[in-house]
């Protein structure tokens, strides 16, 4: 069987809906007075996935600039920061819906680029073509 599962097609679209959930991650989980980095990591990963999300050659790409191969790349090391981040900033003592959320999604993140393609299945088009 093969590993890569993942259409670039479906992998976009859970850049889209994991961008906006890490940026809200702090509202969602109730850790926002928390504060500090348990609540700018989430949020700055967040936005950074969108942009490059809008950069990247894939069929939700707008800008095609990013190959394929490099977003993943992108993904997994933001991946490995946001799940390392509650030991890196010292807030993984603090209550569990604050530090969880960051090293569950890290961990699912790594799981999906493991799982995904990094060729479209056709050159990729915008967005309005799907």
């Amino acid at each position: 069987m093969n590993s890569k599962f993942i259409p670039t097609k479906v992998h976009g679209a859970l850049d889209y809906i994991v961008a906006v959930a890490l940026f809200f991650a702090p509202n969602i989980f109730m850790f926002n007075d928390v504060g500090g980095a348990a609540v700018l990591v989430p949020r700055i990963l967040g936005v950074g996935l969108l942009l490059y999300s809008l950069l990247t050659n894939y069929e939700w790409g707008v800008f095609k600039a990013i190959p394929m191969r490099v977003h993943l790349a992108f993904d997994t090391i933001a991946a490995l920061f946001l799940a390392a981040s509650p030991f890196l900033f010292g807030f993984a003592d603090e209550k569990v819906n604050a530090w969880l959320p960051h090293v569950v999604v890290g961990l699912a993140v790594i799981l999906v680029v493991i799982c995904s393609k990094s060729n479209p299945s056709r050159e990729a088009s915008p967005i309005t073509d799907l």
